[in-house]
């Protein structure tokens, strides 16, 4: 039985490394309008929360596929990582559409 989610040896590496681009390329193009435009300065900051939030999320759900399923309480650890992750994502999710509606403003 294998330890962990069965999966090729470098994909976390590759998830990893994905994720970690992706953010660097929307912070920085975040970054480079909030400079842009500073009289909206509330709405970046529920965007940045926003990323904030969804890298804790993939964080949790990182942990919950590379769990060690031959601990006696794989399943339910998995799942309670897996709930974190949902609750980090939800909320992300909601401090953008603040920070969508909060742009919109005239």
């Amino acid at each position: 039985m294998h330890k962990h989610l069965p999966m090729e040896e470098e994909v976390m590496d590759l998830l990893i490394g994905g994720f970690s681009v992706v953010m660097l390329i929307a912070i920085m193009t975040v970054v480079s309008l909030w400079r842009k435009n500073r009289t909206r300065r509330l709405a970046f900051y529920w965007i940045f929360a926003h990323f904030l939030l969804l890298s804790i999320a993939a964080y949790f759900a990182f942990r919950a596929i590379s769990f060690d399923l031959t601990h006696p309480q794989a399943s339910e650890e998995i799942s309670l990582l897996l709930g974190k992750a949902g609750l980090a994502w939800g909320a992300g999710m909601v401090c953008l559409l603040a920070g969508i509606v909060k742009l919109s403003r005239r």
